[in-house]
């Protein structure tokens, strides 16, 4: 059991390091597209600064989450070799192709960091994000695949222990999919696009280029737009993953709501603290039959309950926090994306006001803390299993020594990593200003 625990601890560090700059590979490049876009059609210098600026500083995390994104391929035959030796068939094909999106994206987007200004028509260089967010986009869906497989296994026959009639577009093509995918991507947009609007609003509270403040507002106003949009996708998002759950993963539902007898007109949780030995619920928020009306369209929805699932397979009740945490996060982020526009758009009110740019700064770290929230609610939310139905985890991990030793190695690693993108990110755009690279790089313009 040690060595089980050890396992997923490890796991666990890796995948939330790593989730971090996965998130902003594929959410970033959306914001590059968007921002010259703007700039091209507005004749706006200040739009193509950020495109450049931004796009400059994307290729550091983009190193990191090479350097993280690795060590996961490498976890996966170290610490989980059953795993391997019964799945690792199936799932070879998405992990290819997943590299094969990374380096499709990293071709274009070095070509697109080494010819700004080399086309005489501007269009014809922001085409090249085009494959950039193409192949971001297809990076999260291939590997998004291999977490669906193992929560909806398919494609594939088991006989004696084995795999047999593998096809391996079926297990990629699971039932989760779509859903999860769809989920994934909005969620990484929303939480890009959040944490570059924190950072236009922390510069306009606190920056020492006074000449930087048009700039600033002119990024915070496109972010605040975009994470309307991705806001609301990522609550679609969520109301197709609960209705998803309800007919493919009930377990995973009822312990997210701490739901314990099957019926209808199921109440939603949110909060509270749950005394496990009586089954019962204090201090909690609820918001009666909405459960059911979530997983159906309908308050006569039956929800299953735990009391009706082995209790061998019931996830760890705590994910029931990490649901609250992911849900309350993305709402924060999303409310104050529509508190901008209702302060920018009401007489008397300052969008800019001190008291809003801080609670805009706040924006960012937590979308980026519901995606944390999010992953270990999905991974936790399968447990006992790592191949849902299949092998349980306590089957997969590794009969080797020296786990922690590897642990205490990794948890290193990546607090190096992460010093060092901190450290030069801040190197990399502190003693120069916004306006300054602007002066660079286009010179007097008809914007001013």
């Amino acid at each position: 059991m040690e060595d089980v625990i050890l396992g997923r601890v490890i796991t666990a560090a890796t995948l939330g390091f790593h989730i971090i700059f996965a998130t902003l590979g594929v959410g970033i490049p959306v914001a590059i597209m968007v921002l010259e876009f703007l700039g091209i059609k507005k004749n706006d210098s200040h739009y193509l600064t950020m495109a450049r600026r931004i796009a400059k500083g994307f290729t550091v995390t983009v190193a990191v989450g090479v350097v993280t994104g690795t060590i996961i391929g490498l976890q996966l035959s170290l610490i989980w070799p059953e795993f391997m030796r019964l799945g690792g068939q199936i799932i070879a094909l998405p992990l290819f192709m997943e590299t094969f999106a990374f380096f499709f994206e990293a071709i274009f987007l070095g070509i697109y960091l080494y010819t700004w200004d080399r086309f005489k028509n501007p269009w014809h260089h922001w085409i090249l994000t085009i494959p950039v967010v193409i192949g971001s986009t297809l990076s999260a869906f291939f590997i998004t695949t291999v977490n669906s497989f193992m929560n909806t296994p398919a494609g594939f026959e088991l006989t004696a222990d084995t795999f047999v009639n593998i096809d391996p577009i079926a297990a990629m093509f699971n039932p989760s999919t779509w859903v999860r995918v769809f989920h994934v991507v909005a969620t990484a947009y929303m939480t890009a696009i959040f944490i570059l609007g924190s950072i236009a609003a922390f510069k306009l509270i606190r920056s020492k280029f006074k000449e930087d403040r048009e700039y600033h507002k002119k990024g915070l106003k496109v972010m605040m737009s975009m994470g309307v949009v991705f806001g609301l996708l990522t609550m679609l998002a969520g109301d197709f993953s609960a209705k998803f759950l309800h007919e493919e993963q009930p377990e995973k539902l009822a312990a997210m709501e701490w739901h314990f007898e099957t019926e209808s007109h199921a109440d939603l949780i949110l909060f509270g603290v749950l005394d496990e030995e009586n089954q019962e619920v204090n201090y909690e928020i609820r918001i009666p039959w909405m459960l059911s009306f979530l997983s159906g369209n309908s308050f006569d929805t039956e929800v299953t309950g735990l009391n009706d699932i082995p209790e061998d397979e019931h996830p760890p009740l705590i994910i029931h926090y990490f649901f609250d945490l992911m849900v309350v996060f993305g709402m924060y982020a999303f409310g104050i994306s529509v508190l901008y526009f209702i302060a920018k758009f009401t007489k008397g009110l300052n969008e800019h006001h001190p008291s809003l740019l801080y609670a805009y700064v706040l924006a960012g770290p937590l979308s980026m803390l519901a995606i944390e929230a999010g992953w270990f609610l999905a991974e936790m939310g399968r447990q006992p299993w790592i191949l849902r139905g299949y092998m349980k985890v306590s089957e997969a991990v590794t009969n080797a020594d020296g786990l922690g030793v590897t642990l205490l190695a990794f948890v290193g690693l990546y607090a190096v990593l992460g010093f060092t993108c901190v450290y030069v990110l801040l190197k990399m755009y502190k003693d120069q200003s916004a306006e300054a690279s602007r002066l660079e790089y286009y010179g007097k313009r008809g914007d001013e």
